[in-house]
């Protein structure tokens, strides 16, 4: 069964549509692409999935933490239906620490109450012990624990993006979703995040959506690749398949 079905979702904004009649399935422990030019309706669409927008027509289906579709969706309770997200343009509370800012994403794994809070009962400081050492490892992963208590602003563009990552990580979601995770980094970066990505969606058996203008990293680890244009779902395939489709080839990468 789909962890995630789009059926004929639309959205505009006055006379745009920005996301036009939208029909697609992604399948548990996939890395998925979705790729096209500026403007063709990406960061829309992982809008309409997190719950920012509301869809005009259309609905969408999670098979998760449990059945909820997209008339009941909520920006503030997609962590607790198993999704989690990065933006295109970073979020991080720069004047906070790193290790701050991927606790952050950790709150809602916390079961003390307001009152364990208030009182600093025992439940308090070993849910907060355990958060701590459970952030700890992911900054591990990410190669940023001897920069734990720096502020965010102080890192490179491309480390920040890490810790975005780390952050969504951090809500131990199934399916996390990626917009633009290589904007900002080089070469190098870009190679250690290829492989990265692959090991996560491993070792955490997560399902990754990823919004990415780098051709090589989607190339490179997506199982399937969905190719938008002015808001219109064009082609879905193999990688293969879409290096292949001459109409993406049109669309998206200036052929003939």
């Amino acid at each position: 069964m789909p962890i995630v079905k789009v059926d004929k979702l639309s959205k505009a904004f006055g006379g745009i549509r920005a996301v036009s009649d939208i029909s697609m399935s992604v399948e548990g422990g996939e890395i998925v692409g979705i790729i096209g030019p500026n403007g063709a309706g990406k960061t829309t669409f992982f809008n309409l999935l997190t719950g920012i927008y509301s869809p005009s027509s259309g609905a969408i289906t999670y098979q998760l933490n449990k059945e909820v579709s997209s008339k009941s969706f909520k920006p503030h309770k997609m962590a607790k239906y198993g999704v989690a997200r990065t933006f295109q343009n970073i979020r991080l509370f720069k004047n906070m620490s790193i290790m701050d800012n991927v606790l952050i994403g950790y709150h809602n794994n916390l079961d003390y109450g307001v009152v364990p809070s208030l009182f600093r009962l025992p439940s308090y400081y070993r849910n907060e012990s355990n958060a701590r050492a459970e952030v700890l490892k992911l900054l591990e992963i990410f190669k940023l624990s001897d920069k734990e208590n720096e502020p965010a602003s102080r890192l490179p563009y491309g480390e920040q993006r890490k810790v975005e990552i780390a952050r969504a990580l951090a809500a131990k979601p199934k399916l996390l979703l990626l917009d633009e995770p290589a904007a900002g980094m080089n070469p190098r970066e870009t190679q250690e995040l290829t492989s990265l990505l692959t090991w996560i969606k491993d070792e955490f058996k997560l399902t990754i959506m990823l919004i990415e203008h780098d051709m090589s990293l989607v190339m490179g680890i997506c199982s399937k690749v969905f190719v938008f244009d002015y808001g219109m779902l064009i082609a879905s395939g193999s990688p293969y398949e879409i290096q292949n489709n001459s109409q993406v080839i049109k669309a998206y990468l200036g052929g003939e």
